[in-house]
C-alpha cells in the first residue's frame, strides 16, 4: 500500500471508525441491556443487518472523498464491489463480533474490533481497485 492510501485509511480510522465504533457500542448497551434475554440476538441482527450495511456504505463514501474522486467513480465502486464486500464482510465479521458485542467489556469493544480491523481494511484496499 503506497503512503497516500495507508494515510486515508488512517485518517478514517481515526474520525470514523473509532468514534462511530465508540457511540454504536455504547448506544446498544443502552438498547439492549444484558437483562433482556433476547439481547444476544438483537444485539447479532442489529450490528450485522443495520450497522454492517450502513458503515460500509459510509466507508466506501469517505474513502471516494479522501481519493479525491467524484460521484461516477463513486457509483462505480459501490456497483463493482459494495455487495461482494458486504457478504464478505457479514463472513469475516460475524463471528467476531457475536463474541465482541456479546462478551467483551464495552469498554474494549473498539480496540477488538480495530485488531479484526486491521485486516480487515487490507481486504477492502484490494477489493475496491
Amino acid at each position: 500500500m503506497d503512503p497516500a492510501a495507508a494515510a486515508r485509511y488512517a485518517t478514517f480510522g481515526f474520525l470514523i471508525t473509532g468514534p462511530v465504533s465508540h457511540i454504536f457500542y455504547q448506544l446498544m448497551e443502552v438498547w439492549m441491556p444484558a437483562t433482556d434475554p433476547l439481547c444476544i440476538v438483537k444485539r447479532l441482527l442489529l450490528d450485522r443487518l443495520i450497522f454492517a450495511p450502513g458503515f460500509l456504505l459510509i466507508f466506501y463514501f469517505v474513502m471516494n472523498i479522501l481519493e479525491a474522486k467524484g460521484w461516477r467513480d463513486f457509483e462505480s465502486k459501490m456497483r463493482g464491489s459494495y455487495w461482494t464486500a458486504l457478504k464478505m464482510n457479514w463472513k469475516v465479521w460475524t463471528p467476531f463480533q457475536f463474541v465482541n458485542i456479546n462478551f467483551v467489556p464495552v469498554e474494549f469493544r473498539v480496540l477488538f474490533a480495530n485488531m479484526v480491523a486491521l485486516f480487515w481494511y487490507a481486504y477492502l484496499a484490494s477489493v475496491r481497485k
